[in-house]
């Protein structure tokens, strides 16, 4: 099996994260945690990495990080073998230490930016390790260097995840807002909700619909979707057969919103199915959801229909058929 893509660009923001082997609590003493927060902060500055935001856990860590330089896989080589290295002699061990290759998200700048540092900072409120009163004091955070402006390093970056929150100042007063907004958002916001927990971790890209497309057509990744994780080698195929389909519909001056409101069989949609089974590997599931036909084997039915009756007589049909098949 291909092994999953790791996408390096200059500038490339990610939500990267990893575990212990067999989920082994390998951050469960302040000497481990330690050890990793110094090859972190070497691996920034050896590497020139922006470090937005991190949090350790007792079995695995995760990092708000952007590439300027686009050397995402050697930074974390360096830095998870630096760290492997340095646990196993201290103990006495050997083996693997990490459960496998970490996970990178891609990240856009921004809004979803903000939103996995904010996931970040309140994973330990989420374990129910510190009341969220209390979050300042969770030794091993880039929340717990806010406070700390001194102590920074110089690529530990806070304020995206003060702007993000409010456009909230790097001084004492913006923190203790931001302190209120985790407060918020642990009670009542997306990052304090499991299922938004959950999908800031999963999938292949984090942000809107328009930069997963530009990643897409920017770098080639149909091509290669085989190689990435089943997720998102289903998103990126999906994202193209939506940008297909979006060329179908201008081209016979029709939009997504009409074909919710015509009937499942109109001949327009059957020839646009068509076009798209002809053109992508779109599945019928997919086509029929998005051109609201019914039932996924209905696609194949009215299109089967419509070859029958010889709609190609059809002025319009054969009109319509030769605009969409350009």
């Amino acid at each position: 099996m291909a092994r999953k893509l790791r996408l390096e660009f200059p500038g490339a923001i990610y939500h990267v994260i990893n575990r212990g082997n067999y989920r082994a609590d390998i951050f469960r003493t302040p000497g481990a945690q330690q050890s990793f927060e110094r090859c972190l902060f070497a691996a920034g500055e050896k590497f020139h990495w922006v470090l937005h935001a991190f949090v350790l856990m007792r079995n695995h860590y995760h990092l708000a990080l952007e590439t300027p330089e686009g050397n995402l896989v050697a930074g974390m080589q360096w830095l998870q073998a630096t760290f492997a290295n340095r646990f196993n002699k201290l103990r006495g061990e050997r083996g693997h230490l990490f459960q496998g290759r970490y996970k990178a998200l891609l990240v856009e700048e921004g809004g979803a930016l903000g939103q996995v540092c904010h996931y970040i900072h309140l994973n330990p409120v989420r374990a129910g390790i510190v009341p969220v009163e209390r979050l300042r004091d969770y030794r091993y955070s880039s929340y717990w260097y806010l406070w700390r402006k001194a102590d920074r390093p110089e690529f530990l970056d806070v304020t995206v995840a003060l702007a993000e929150a409010g456009q909230l100042a790097d001084e004492r007063r913006g923190w203790a807002q931001y302190a209120q907004y985790l407060a918020w958002q642990a009670a009542e916001g997306p990052a304090g909700k499991s299922k938004a927990y959950v999908s800031l971790s999963r999938g292949w890209a984090l942000g809107t619909q328009d930069f997963k497309a530009a990643l897409i057509q920017d770098h080639a990744l149909l091509a290669a979707s085989r190689a990435w994780e089943s997720a998102g080698a289903q998103e990126i195929r999906a994202q193209q057969w939506a940008r297909r389909l979006e060329q179908g519909l201008r081209a016979i001056k029709r939009t997504a919103a009409a074909a919710g409101q015509e009937r499942k069989s109109a001949p327009w949609k059957a020839a646009l199915a068509a076009w798209m089974k002809q053109k992508t590997p779109a599945s019928n599931r997919w086509l029929a959801e998005q051109l609201h036909m019914g039932r996924p084997e209905a696609v194949s039915v009215y299109v089967a229909r419509l070859r029958k009756a010889g709609f190609e007589q059809n002025p319009d049909i054969r009109r319509l058929i030769a605009i969409v098949s350009t």
